[in-house]
């Protein structure tokens, strides 16, 4: 395993020359596939890539309004 960003990816060659299958998890979310190269640096910075964008993704995404003991309040 190696780490990119605190995320724990995986890279391994499959049967097919030439094609790598990968897989990481951030948090509940597992990603899989497979990525064609024959350089093993450059499957690992396309995984690399792919944690960056997912990562992106999660922190874009807006979170519910805190709704504390004033909002209750009014809204009451």
């Amino acid at each position: 395993m190696m780490k990119h960003k605190g995320v724990e990816y995986m890279v391994a060659p499959t049967a097919t020359p030439g094609v790598w299958r990968w897989q990481f998890q951030i948090g509940d979310l597992v990603k899989t596939g497979r990525t064609e190269t024959r350089i093993s640096l450059l499957a690992m910075r396309r995984v690399q890539l792919r944690i960056n964008r997912e990562l992106k993704k999660a922190s874009a995404q807006p979170t519910p309004p805190h709704r504390g003991r004033e909002a209750v309040a009014a809204a009451g």
